[in-house]
């Protein structure tokens, strides 16, 4: 577009996504949607002890300054008024727990991102309190499974390891919330007069928040031990929270607010019963709109809300399939086995054999999630040979994703009771042609990604634009710009497409059980921390070393 028509945009709209593994920030036409400009700053993961995963909060926040002020400045270049941004969106990776100090402003402690395991000692303390250790006691109140993944168990743990938190609960100076708390807290003000909220879609993956009511549940906080008064206010995700307080958008209104999968769906125009969309991020997530009926799986899916588009308009739900790594896996083949310097190199390595010659990823990393809910799980490849080599471990990695996404579509498709005919797709792992060719072949349907990926950000901007007092975009169908997608038909034969998902459900199988809470959170790997059993190694040894001395006298 010529710089002299960029003058003439009309109303633009900011989108911040702050995801697991970066934070961006960007600008859209409201009323083509087309993405004008952006800026990522990638974010920092601290491993401190096996299964534990954190992330500066500041770090996190400061990322988000510096995405704003570049795109603005990338904005001007273009000659592109800034003073038509009208409103701001948030998305958000979801349950990652932040507890922080109203006084200072400073965080109390690390966010436990969504991915970490250390409540897992947690978790089974707190089913011994349930009848029938029953982990879905609470599902008919928050849809969700008694898990390490969702934030109440991640807030306990705080609460009972954190001397600085309990004081500053007791003192009253502690809040608690998930990244979009934090942001929307921090960017309206802070200390001096920052708005502590929520929406629905974010409050709803706490395991505290009843999404029928759509209130903080008593009986929950209760059970969970958690004081009701460090919880942020509920809103909708789409209404006017507060104004940015510094930088170059002072001023403007933060008007939108939506999880990340709950913003792809908006993003992705899944407005009708029954519309399902899959993201691949980090990890990967298949949420399918069921309207304003809260629908219940019995395949291991759970219940969430999707969205609420205004303080006076309906909540609608989706079932949602949870996968903790997707993206993840390639991020841990070039960081911690460094057989490819990029992700790029990972396509390649994967194109190179076009098969990962019977050999089978399971990242369980973060043991496994839909639908198994299985903590104990672990990472496993098998069905190496010594003809076996980086790039098949890189094919069965990119086909592990596509099996994951197998499962809950599966699962899906048994709650819904009518196929899905095809998959709709966005999230960076999309631009990797290899994978979503994959995907179409391991799941036989085809696979549709529209033009402009950025459908996570682009419905945080749609519900911010559509909020009430800003009104710069229209959410109704008929007003919408056609978008076009690239398509990925099947081209594997389905029986031989049967055969290789028989086998990764074979993987699964043998990945779990492989750890208990009391073996992780003892710390101790070593042979030698069971006394026993080093006496008897050490004795052996001497034994060995007197037969020798023996044999040669």
């Amino acid at each position: 577009m010529a710089a002299t028509d960029r003058t003439a945009l009309g109303p633009l709209v900011g989108a911040i996504d702050q995801g697991t593994s970066s934070s961006r920030f960007l600008v859209f036409n409201a009323k083509t949607a087309e993405l004008l400009s952006h800026h990522q700053v990638e974010i920092s993961q601290k491993f401190p002890k096996e299964g534990w995963v954190e992330q500066d909060p500041k770090e996190i926040l400061n990322s988000v300054f510096e995405c704003v002020e570049k795109t603005c400045e990338k904005l001007k270049q273009l000659n592109i008024n800034i003073s038509n941004i009208k409103a701001i969106g948030v998305t958000n990776q979801r349950e990652t727990t932040v507890v922080w100090d109203k006084t200072t402003g400073e965080p109390l402690y690390n966010a436990i991102v969504w991915l970490d395991l250390r409540t897992q000692s947690t978790v089974e303390r707190l089913l011994n309190r349930i009848p029938g250790k029953n982990k879905a006691f609470s599902k008919f109140k928050t849809g969700l499974p008694l898990s390490t993944y969702f934030s109440a168990v991640k807030l306990r743990w705080l609460l009972d390891n954190v001397e600085e938190i309990k004081k500053a609960v007791d003192d009253g100076r502690a809040m608690f919330g998930t990244i979009d708390s934090w942001l929307i807290w921090s960017l309206t003000g802070g200390k001096n007069g920052g708005i502590h909220c929520t929406d629905v879609t974010n409050a709803s993956r706490t395991m505290l928040f009843n999404i029928h009511s759509l209130e903080w549940d008593p009986e929950l906080c209760q059970f969970f031990e958690i004081p009701m008064e460090i919880l942020p206010k509920v809103r909708s995700s789409s209404e006017i929270y507060g104004l940015m307080k510094s930088g170059a958008l002072t001023g403007v209104p933060i008007s939108g607010c939506l999880g990340d999968q709950s913003a792809a769906l908006v993003g992705q125009m899944c407005f009708q019963d029954g519309q399902a969309k899959n993201t691949y991020g980090t990890g990967c997530f298949l949420l399918c709109n069921t309207g304003q009926k809260s629908v219940f799986s019995e395949h291991g899916l759970i219940t969430t809300i999707a969205y609420k588009l205004g303080r006076d308009k309906p909540v609608c739900y989706a079932l949602e399939g949870s996968v903790a790594i997707a993206g993840a896996v390639v991020r841990w083949l070039r960081d911690n086995l460094g057989i490819a310097k990029s992700s790029l190199e990972v396509e390649k390595l994967a194109a190179e054999v076009g098969t990962s010659y019977g050999v089978y990823f399971v990242p369980a990393f973060s043991g496994l999630y839909a639908p198994y809910w299985e903590p104990s799980a672990r990472g496993i490849i098998c069905g190496l040979t010594q003809f076996t080599n980086k790039k098949h471990i890189a094919f069965a990695a990119l086909e592990a994703v596509c099996f994951q996404t197998r499962e809950i579509l599966d699962a899906m498709n048994k709650d819904c009771g009518i196929p899905l005919s095809q998959l709709q797709v966005d999230g960076g792992m999309t631009n990797n042609k290899i994978l979503m060719q994959l995907q179409a072949d391991i799941l036989c349907i085809p696979v549709v990604k529209p033009s402009m990926p950025e459908t996570t950000a682009l419905g945080a901007a749609m519900a911010a634009g559509a909020a009430e007092g800003v009104g710069v975009w229209s959410l109704n169908p008929g007003d919408w710009t056609a978008v076009t997608s690239e398509r990925f038909e099947p081209q594997l034969n389905p029986e031989e497409s049967e055969f290789r998902y028989a086998r990764w459900k074979k993987a699964v199988l043998k990945s779990m059980g492989w750890e208990t809470s009391e073996a992780s959170s003892n710390g101790d790997t070593s042979i030698f921390s069971s006394l026993p059993l080093g006496l008897f190694i050490m004795s052996s040894m001497v034994m060995l070393i007197g037969a020798k001395y023996v044999s040669d006298k």
